[in-house]
């Protein structure tokens, strides 16, 4: 007979059709306290966290075998999140490379300093593992922004609990699936645990046994975590939203720049921490942009995710179509609807959670659509007269996760980026991201850093030992 109770068996729903595609068990509160128990067993016994031969090894064993299911688990991950097929190729081949990078990393972020800062005085600092990393994760790029977490904090030698949500249940399991296939992680070092509810992740905050968290989701939820992990004094990484402007100057390349736009609302659906949801135009060349742009925008071909043709697949549910349309819908009060986009009513797609990507000219700042994070292909337009104001209106919100700027003056780009309170800044370009080089953000955006060298050190403390050598009588 089944223990499982109705609560804890979910469904798996396909987007693009609404369809029920598998079922899952989200975890509770007893998988959590076991995980939290073999996690802290594996980092205080075994030799995991002082081998960072072994831990390189398990590392490129691991990107091996997810190099292996890439395929089985891009489709899946397209059909549970809705992203295009080519975009979750794009992100399984991405954390492959990822983890081979932490491989790497493992072997070269091992030494501190040495130093005899005095005469017979003499000082050398080593990093050391943290503990028990707890790696929270959202559904909008799964696997990629686990991976993100995950090599870091293995490659510094933690052991870890990872929260993976429950959207992606099914994609969640061939991941695991490529974990237990790693015989170089010893037990105890990933344990991989879906959740639909609310108790893995606020469990893994507020342990003692849990000495570091890693998070990517929502600024609400972040300062939530911030709170309930003081009392134990953990370290913390937190990447939260965005609301990315994106900054056209007067002489930039408007046959660059417009599908650059378009992509940077379409792409992951419009889901993405980094969606270039603001769209800033200087004066002179704002007409011809607004109409090229809302042109471009009404061509988008919305399609399922794994329909080769479409351009911008569904939105994570019928929930969310329903929240960005009422936000559309009341930015008619403060702004002019360039191109209302909404649902999708079409019958062959009306099974999904489909929305057409919209565009919405504005001029106040302190407005619903400019400060808050929406979470779909939905993109304001602002115009600008000078530099001065270009960097006043993009500073004008609480994110600062990512930026760019669009000019062919080199000088200006980096003189209007140095002034933009933003983690990254893109010029010319949109979305680039490379794990040899950090990504983190500023105010309400966040604080921690992931990939690049600085990305181990999230995960590890510096110890320092000193001697003093006996003086002469």
């Amino acid at each position: 007979m089944s223990t499982l109770t109705p609560t804890r068996l979910h469904e798996s729903i396909d987007p693009s059709t609404g369809e029920v595609i598998g079922s899952y068990v989200s975890a509770g509160r007893a998988e959590a306290e076991a995980a939290i128990a073999a996690a802290r067993t594996a980092f205080d016994t075994t030799g995991w966290s002082r081998d960072p031969s072994r831990r390189s090894r398990a590392l490129h064993e691991l990107a091996d075998r997810l190099a292996e299911r890439t395929p089985a688990i891009a489709r899946m991950l397209a059909r549970e999140n809705g992203k295009l097929l080519a975009q979750t190729m794009w992100e399984l081949h991405t954390a492959v490379e990822w983890l081979r990078y932490s491989a790497a990393s493992a072997l070269v972020h091992i030494a501190g300093r040495a130093a005899e800062p005095a005469p017979g005085s003499y000082y050398h600092s080593a990093p050391e593992a943290a503990g028990v990393a707890g790696i929270i994760v959202p559904w909008n790029s799964p696997v990629v922004l686990l991976v993100r977490a995950l090599g870091p904090a293995l490659g510094a030698g933690c052991t870890t609990v990872v929260k993976m949500p429950g959207q992606t249940a099914l994609t969640n399991a061939l991941f695991a699936e490529a974990v237990a296939a790693t015989p170089s992680l010893p037990a105890g070092v990933v344990t991989i645990l879906t959740e639909a509810g609310n108790e893995v992740a606020p469990l893994l905050v507020t342990s003692p046994d849990v000495d570091v968290i890693s998070y990517t989701g929502s600024t609400r939820v972040g300062r939530a975590i911030a709170a309930e992990a003081a009392p134990t004094l953990k370290r913390l990484g937190l990447e939260l939203g965005g609301k990315t402007p994106l900054i056209v100057f007067d002489d930039a390349d408007l046959d660059t720049v417009v599908p650059t736009l378009v992509a940077s609302s379409i792409l992951m659906n419009g889901e993405f921490c980094c969606t270039g949801s603001r769209i800033l135009a200087q004066r002179g060349i704002a007409g011809e942009l607004r109409g090229r742009l809302a042109a471009a925008l009404e061509k988008v071909k919305v399609g399922p995710a794994l329909d080769p043709t479409s351009d911008l697949g569904p939105l994570i549910d019928k929930a969310g179509v329903a929240r960005v349309d009422r936000l559309v819908e009341e930015a008619a009060a403060y702004g002019e609807i360039i191109v209302r986009g909404g649902p999708v009513t079409d019958p062959d797609l009306a099974g999904g959670a489909f929305f057409r990507p919209a565009l919405i000219e504005v001029d106040r700042v302190d407005v619903p659509l400019v400060q808050e994070e929406i979470f779909g292909p939905v993109q304001t337009f602002e115009v600008f007269a000078d530099d001065t104001e270009a960097i006043r209106r993009a500073n004008a919100t609480e994110f600062g996760l990512a930026a760019s700027v669009f000019t062919r003056d080199d000088l200006r780009a980096r003189r209007v980026a140095r002034e933009l309170r933003f983690g990254g800044v893109w010029f010319n370009t949109w979305g680039s991201m490379s794990e040899h080089f950090e990504q983190g953000g500023m105010k309400q955006s966040g604080y921690g850093t992931l990939c690049g060298p600085s990305a181990m050190s999230e995960f590890q403390y510096l110890k320092t030992y000193g001697s003093m050598a006996p003086r002469p009588a």
